[in-house]
């Protein structure tokens, strides 16, 4: 088994030519713009992965979690940009960065390996002021029997670590909606596994992520 682990929201840079689209600044620093702590868990686990990317390019720049037809993949802030801009931006940004994270995994699985692909993610607490009552989320395609088993050991092996996680499965979104790990399965037909990790952003303080979270989260990774 080879490990990947991404994060396509690390941030909430906006290049320096395209700043003239946000006059509210502020939008950037909310989970709008990035997701908050993602990068600190990411850089926890790096040490377990065979291969890791990242993205400080802020989501409502481009969304680099959502496929090229998605009609979210520009925000309301970039949609008013030209096609040729646009054009520009996802060759730029967008491929750059998919097209990295995807030939790695095509090079692993061609080599005879099975690919766990790790993405890191959070999520804010409140959301249309509807608390979120999830500590931990793993999101995956429940028909794929391989995603099922991964997702459940990394459950088991977090209650066994510390049972105070309160961890669910395809919340608080599903795991076969669009994203860049649902792309990817249909890209690999096998030894491809992909889940998406959500992390409540209740957690993160300064954008850093609690130390216990952090670290009982590698302990489970690591029992893989």
């Amino acid at each position: 088994m080879k490990l990947v682990i991404t994060c396509e929201h690390g941030g909430n840079e906006i290049p320096d030519k395209f700043n003239f689209l946000f006059n509210d600044k502020e939008i950037l620093n909310t989970h709008r713009g990035y997701d908050l702590g993602a990068l600190d868990v990411f850089n926890t686990l790096k040490p377990l992965a065979n291969y890791t990317n990242y993205s400080t390019t802020s989501r409502l720049f481009i969304e680099l979690n959502r496929s090229i037809w998605h009609k979210n993949l520009f925000s309301d802030f970039t949609k008013k940009l030209s096609d040729l801009e646009k054009k520009d931006i996802i060759k730029t940004h967008y491929n750059v960065y998919r097209n990295a994270v995807e030939n790695k995994i095509e090079t692993l699985i061609t080599n005879q390996n099975t690919v766990v692909h790790l993405s890191i993610h959070s999520f804010t607490p409140i959301l249309n002021d509807s608390a979120r009552h999830c500590d931990i989320g793993f999101l995956y395609d429940s028909s794929n029997q391989q995603e099922k088993k991964i997702a459940l050991q990394l459950k088991e092996a977090l209650h066994r670590i510390n049972p105070k996680w309160h961890v669910r499965f395809n919340y608080p979104y599903l795991g076969k909606s669009d994203g860049f790990t649902t792309y990817l399965r249909k890209r690999f037909n096998e030894n491809y596994i992909g889940i998406e990790i959500e992390i409540n952003q209740k957690f993160s303080k300064n954008n850093i992520m609690n130390f216990q979270l952090k670290e009982d989260l590698q302990k489970a990774i690591a029992l893989l």
